[in-house]
């Protein structure tokens, strides 16, 4: 039965992110509100609770996961990232983006893409999703919390916990979060390059 946690949208409270970050810590896999929308998460070392979130979505382990940072700091320690790529992504975070870079040695190998040996990196605006990260002090390995079946990802907690309460361990509860897909930009290869529109705004990398 997994543990469900009302959250303030703007002042999310200390001791719920304590205990949700002994939750990840230990191997859980979590539900927490993004700029995007609602998100499963693990641990970014953690390959048993990664598996268990390849079961709950039902995809292969081909799947691209988007590693979720505080912070440049993290950002530039876990992606290869040049001057200019790290002057766009400075003026654009925290921000509804996903960039692919190139990861470092610090990623593990089943998150990189296999060709190009990229990965997924934001940094999210949601206040809950900053406080959790800021509260565990290092990235979460993230995907969309998107149901087999289903079109788009769920938006209402509540609805949720009737669906995975006993799949996953945690559910933050910051409101009802409408599916926004953000903007996807690959900076892997020096030139900005369009993945995706979504809801950051493109024009920074035309």
């Amino acid at each position: 039965m997994s543990q469900f946690f009302h959250l303030h949208p703007d002042n999310p409270q200390q001791r719920l992110l304590k205990q949700a970050v002994q939750i990840i810590q230990r191997g859980g896999v979590v539900v927490y509100p993004t700029d995007s929308g609602y998100a499963l998460a693990c641990h970014l070392g953690d390959k048993a609770a990664h598996d268990r979130i390849l079961r709950i979505r039902q995809i292969d382990g081909d799947h691209h996961f988007t590693l979720m940072c505080r912070d440049l700091s993290e950002l530039s320690l876990f992606a290869k990232v040049d001057n200019t790529a790290f002057r766009l992504i400075k003026n654009n975070t925290p921000g509804a983006y996903t960039f692919i870079l190139k990861g470092t040695k610090e990623v593990p190998r089943r998150f990189l893409n296999d060709k190009k040996k990229t990965i997924g990196l934001r940094i999210p605006q949601n206040r809950i999703a900053l406080a959790l990260l800021e509260e565990l002090g290092e990235p979460l390995m993230s995907t969309s919390l998107l149901l087999p079946g289903q079109e788009f990802a769920e938006s209402d907690p509540e609805e949720m916990r009737s669906q995975l309460e006993k799949q996953v361990d945690l559910i933050l509860h910051g409101g009802i979060i409408a599916e926004a897909p953000t903007t996807v930009v690959d900076l892997s290869d020096g030139e900005p390059v369009i993945v995706r529109e979504g809801l950051g705004d493109v024009q920074p990398f035309r």
